[in-house]
């Protein structure tokens, strides 16, 4: 029990000890008063720097809640337009499968209209080329006239004809003569030749199909010299047959630019053009009525000096209408 009693009083007295500090007067009054100064001014600097701390940290909290709105909208949005994307992903694949199903199918439907469009040539020629040799016949041609297709059939051949100049290639310096294509505008040019031989020919072709007598006038102009020598000799003939009658005669001379053209079919390599062009002009001078027309325009643009050459020619048809032409125009002296 003693010792007992020895170790609480050494507790208490190490108590006491702890409690207690030694300070001087001065430095507790200026301890004092350092503490009565931080009570005075320490709220004023907290308040402050905290309603300033509070109102930045509300507005972080405010702009940090903007930006998560505004990153869930973007990824809305993000989700969005991976949809669309994957949509138009989709329908892109779609539509190159569409496209090369339509090009196969094109490409099918380009064979199928050449297959087409080379039976329809063939057919043409053939037909065309039988009608050629039955135009012949006066009785077979008086049958065509009467018909009510006649009319049609004009102007299908000149819009034919048209094409098929227009498919020439600029730099073309020989033409099939074989090929179905060239047989078929050949055979509707001599159908026109054999109908324009006829008197009744000429005047259902001079009231009738004026448009193919045009066509024909404007593609003898469109064909370079040496190109396509017996397709201008086919339309050179119909028109000579034309010309025949006054009618024809006095249409075709007055279409634009028929002088200057004739003047440049004379410069085509190909005799048998030169002669039937000097047959045709030589059909011009020999008609009074329009003579008097183109008298002037011819004496002011005549090539005489190429008319001469022909009669140097060694084709002894040609030599001897060039020959023949000169002595004709000399009726220009007097229509001076």
């Amino acid at each position: 029990m003693r010792r007992r009693a020895g170790l609480e009083g050494d507790a208490q007295k190490a108590e006491t000890k702890e409690d207690f500090v030694k300070v001087r007067r001065s430095d507790l009054e200026r301890l004092t008063t350092e503490v009565m100064q931080l009570r005075d001014f320490l709220p004023k600097i907290l308040n402050g720097d905290i309603l300033w701390t509070f109102q930045k940290l509300d507005a972080v909290e405010s702009s940090m809640e903007k930006k998560e709105e505004e990153l869930e909208q973007l990824k809305m949005d993000c989700e969005h337009f991976r949809a669309r994307l994957e949509a138009a992903q989709a329908d892109c694949m779609r539509e190159k499968k569409e496209k090369l199903d339509l090009r196969q199918h094109l490409h099918e439907a380009k064979q199928q209209l050449l297959q087409q469009a080379e039976y329809c040539t063939e057919m043409g020629a053939a037909v065309c080329t039988l009608l050629w040799g039955v135009s012949s016949n006066e009785e077979a041609v008086k049958t065509i006239l009467g018909g009510s297709k006649a009319a049609k059939f004009f102007t299908i051949t000149a819009q034919t004809m048209e094409s098929f100049v227009k498919s020439l290639s600029e730099d073309m310096k020989q033409q099939d003569l074989d090929s179905d294509e060239n047989q078929f505008v050949l055979a509707l040019a001599g159908i026109v030749t054999n109908v324009a031989a006829l008197a009744c020919g000429r005047e259902f072709l001079v009231t009738s199909s004026r448009e193919l007598l045009d066509t024909m006038v404007h593609l003898l102009g469109d064909m370079k010299p040496g190109l396509c020598t017996k397709f201008k000799v086919l339309m050179l003939m119909s028109l000579y047959n034309v010309s025949i009658n006054l009618k024809g005669l006095k249409y075709i001379s007055e279409s634009p630019g028929f002088i200057p053209l004739l003047w440049w079919l004379l410069n085509d390599p190909d005799t048998e053009v030169c002669l039937h062009v000097l047959r045709l002009l030589q059909s011009m001078i020999l008609e009074p009525e329009v003579l008097a027309k183109s008298a002037s325009e011819m004496r002011d643009t005549l090539p005489f000096q190429r008319i001469i050459a022909l009669t140097k020619s060694r084709n002894a048809d040609l030599q001897a209408l060039a020959k023949e032409l000169l002595e004709d125009l000399k009726i220009l002296e007097y229509e001076a």
